[in-house]
């Protein structure tokens, strides 16, 4: 631990960042060597270039910026809508497709302790996210006679909690050998100037690197490799806040199929220009999503001919992937973007400090950065009262109280 130690001070003092071991010798043995460990495997080289892009204002004017057309599914013939389910039911009955939940989060803005999927929204049978996520996986089980592979990324913050919430509810009448978790990746918060922030035990402050550490997170942890043996050709990957999500869904599979593109998305008609969501689009003539926060006002109120929002197709975070655009995506690393939070942390006194303003960079990677290698997906705009219902604020808008009467309308509860 000695040769670790004095290794560790190298590089710190070499990126002047020798605070990190200021409680060092308070720690219990197991969490210096933990701390230790960290340090060895953080790249501060990228760290440092990500400091330096805080101070750089993202800008697109140097892309070609387009819309990017779709399909409407409601729009569909019904000679299309069954053509496409039964290309895509063919794919789900021969065990090919795979389903993969990101239940990172905790349940924090909803003023709930745990992972957000163990959150009862307040349905009459208070079933909690995850249950109703599961519901999906027993309906396609009940009518296809297989058990859809489902994957569910975790975080280094609730692994451990979510596992032990399957294994008390008995993994909700699902087969628990279907059922896999593995962790999403982290990365150190910085403060303002660019120092690593220490947690309340006076570790290295992490925190998730975002929904597009997916696909590394899938390689580092064996996913991938393991539906490969499993001879999965489909991967639908989603978030765990939308009730309404369908994981399971022959249509988008088999227009995805039909269209011979290795990826989809669906999307929703932005409910207003200002709606806080990213919008699919065409970035140098490649799929891409422009984010919220790096959409200009300009853009975002741009419409066509007939009055429709030119960038109004909403990324709702529910994709599909063909396994070989997984493989290549595991192994190339996405762009970081910056998000300002309001972080707690220890000071150099050793007090705690609880921010009233945001004070720390987290770095993010957007899973929508992967469609840029793709050279073409499908879009399916779908509706939101049928597919839509997340669940990210306490109250107003996006919140249990809106998912709860869209979930109950959309199964006429």
């Amino acid at each position: 631990m000695e040769e670790k130690l004095k290794v560790a001070k190298e590089i710190l003092a070499k990126y002047t960042q020798e605070h990190v071991l200021r409680f060092y010798d308070e720690l219990p043995k197991e969490k210096q060597n933990q701390l230790l460990n960290e340090i060895l495997t953080i790249d501060f080289k990228e760290l440092t270039k990500l400091y330096e892009s805080t101070k750089i204002k993202p800008s697109f004017e140097n892309s070609k910026i387009e819309p990017i057309s779709h399909i409407t599914k409601e729009e569909l013939s019904e000679e299309e809508r069954q053509e496409y389910t039964k290309i895509g039911e063919q794919i789900i009955k021969e065990g090919k497709l795979a389903v993969v939940t990101m239940a990172g989060g905790q349940g924090t803005r909803l003023g709930h302790s745990g992972p957000k999927g163990t959150y009862d929204i307040g349905l009459a049978s208070h079933k909690p996210i995850f249950e109703i996520l599961c519901d999906n996986l027993k309906q396609a089980k009940e009518k296809y006679k297989i058990a859809v592979p489902w994957y569910l990324m975790t975080s280094e913050e609730n692994h451990e909690d979510t596992i032990a919430f399957f294994e008390k509810n008995n993994y909700f009448g699902y087969p628990k050998n279907a059922v896999q978790f593995f962790k999403q990746g982290t990365l150190p918060m910085l403060d303002t100037n660019g120092k690593i922030l220490l947690n309340e035990e006076g570790m290295i402050k992490q925190a998730p690197d975002g929904h597009g550490g997916i696909f590394e997170a899938m390689r580092k942890n064996g996913i991938t490799y393991d539906m490969k043996e499993k001879g999965i050709e489909w991967v639908f990957i989603g978030g765990v806040d939308n009730v309404l999500v369908k994981m399971v869904d022959p249509i988008l599979t088999g227009i995805t199929v039909k269209r011979k593109t290795l990826a989809a998305g669906k999307s929703l008609i932005k409910a207003n220009p200002q709606e806080k969501v990213g919008v699919f689009c065409k970035k140098n003539g490649k799929p891409s999503v422009i984010e919220y926060t790096e959409i200009s006002k300009e853009m975002s109120e741009m419409t066509d001919e007939h009055g429709e929002l030119l960038y109004g197709e909403s990324h709702i975070l529910c994709n599909q992937f063909n396994i070989q655009i997984l493989e290549e995506l595991g192994n190339n690393k996405l762009p970081y973007h910056v998000a300002f939070k309001k972080a707690s942390y220890k000071n150099e006194k050793g007090e705690i400090v609880v921010p009233q303003e945001p004070n720390a960079y987290k770095f993010e990677a957007f899973l929508f950065d992967a469609f840029s290698i793709i050279p073409d997906m499908t879009i399916l705009r779908v509706k939101r009262q049928e597919e839509f219902a997340p669940v990210k604020n306490a109250t107003g808008v996006d919140s249990p109280e809106t998912a709860r009467e869209l979930y109950n309308n959309f199964h006429h509860i």
